[in-house]
């Protein structure tokens, strides 16, 4: 089951393909997170670039600056592309920094990383719609990827965002939803109970 409509995320999916001809980009959020998990598909798109290829997506697209919210921004087919940029964009970690692996054609950022930018939006829109899609991305990235809790840990050391551990499992304990996963309540309580 998705969280968003099947005609938005459809579009979303063809606006995403279109685009990984054109530049080279790092794909982040809920896109990312379908990527290494299968489940729950995105409706806007969030990738970061080096500030060069600014000027390719210029070229191609009416790009605007948001100042307020640090990043770059683009509609397509009236689709969303948040673009962040290393030195420039505020995330939780700094994406000069960031790592990624190949899947299906995308370079897209590595699993401990990106639950770590999940958990950094989660923060930051706690009791909206996108956080409770954030948690279920968090859950699905903790339940059905293999995540290296060690280099997590070190990451979030690194970052000074040790807090982060006490957050993640919080939301692991008080998680009920197991629609958007495709598990029974009887399946989630022995993933959750094996990752904790």
């Amino acid at each position: 089951m998705d969280y968003w409509h099947n005609l938005i995320v459809e579009k979303s999916w063809n606006v995403l393909q279109q685009l990984k001809g054109k530049f080279d980009f790092i794909l982040i959020g809920g896109w990312a997170s379908y990527l290494w998990t299968k489940s729950n598909k995105s409706k806007d798109i969030d990738i970061v670039v080096q500030i060069e290829t600014l000027d390719t997506i210029k070229q191609n697209y009416p790009l605007r600056k948001n100042d307020r919210l640090c990043r770059y921004e683009i509609k397509i087919d009236e689709i969303d592309v948040d673009i962040y940029v290393p030195f420039y964009s505020r995330l939780v970690l700094p994406l000069e920094a960031i790592s990624f692996e190949m899947i299906e054609g995308f370079k897209v950022i590595k699993v401990e990383e990106l639950l770590i930018l999940k958990q950094g939006a989660e923060h930051d829109r706690t009791f909206s719609e996108k956080g409770e899609k954030d948690r279920i991305d968090i859950m699905s990235l903790v339940l059905f990827c293999d995540v290296n809790l060690r280099r997590y840990k070190e990451i979030l050391k690194s970052i000074k965002k040790d807090d982060f551990i006490d957050r993640l499992i919080a939301i692991i304990r008080s998680f009920k939803d197991c629609n958007y996963l495709n598990l029974t309540p009887r399946e989630l309580k022995k993933k959750k109970q094996e990752v904790l």
